[in-house]
């Protein structure tokens, strides 16, 4: 049953949506959850400890690059990394698929309201700007990535659970 690895996507979705950041406490929160179930053996999803360490690598190695050219917050990649224990090294393809078009659509939304600005207040949302107070988000990172990455990861387990 999937149900504790849903609880800490929550909190994700919000943080990175509203604060365009993951905060390192609920990062490390997802990954020692990772760890207690692994070594109980009770995992939810079934994934086994060497599954569950390539995964973690190659979540984090793999969204190192593009945080190396500044494409990506770190945040994000230390969560690809901690997703990677929750799912495994098969999970993460579709995941970082369905992460990537989720994020492709939200880009394009928000150049178009650049370009057409029909709903400013959605394009204020899109960019991660607060308007009230004039303040913008660390880095002015428009992608909410991690939050992505935690829909698409909260899509693939509870799709999986249906099987």
């Amino acid at each position: 049953m999937a149900g504790i690895e849903l609880i800490w996507l929550l909190p994700v979705i919000v943080y990175d949506f509203y604060q365009r950041r993951v905060p390192n406490w609920l990062v490390l929160a997802g990954a020692v959850l990772a760890l207690t179930t692994l070594s109980l053996g009770q995992h939810p999803l079934g994934v086994v400890w060497s599954d569950a360490l390539v995964g973690a690598a190659l979540g984090f190695g793999f969204l190192l690059l593009f945080y190396a050219v500044g494409l990506m917050g770190a945040g994000d990649v230390k969560f690809a990394g901690a997703l990677g224990l929750w799912v495994g090294w098969q999970g993460l393809l579709p995941i970082w698929m369905a992460a990537s078009l989720l994020a492709a659509m939200h880009s394009l939304l928000w150049l178009a309201l650049q370009r057409w600005p029909w709903f400013p207040r959605l394009a204020v949302a899109l960019s991660g700007r607060n308007k009230a107070s004039g303040t913008e988000t660390s880095r002015k990172r428009v992608i909410p990535y991690a939050a992505y990455l935690a829909i698409a990861a909260a899509i693939w387990i509870i799709w999986g659970q249906q099987s």
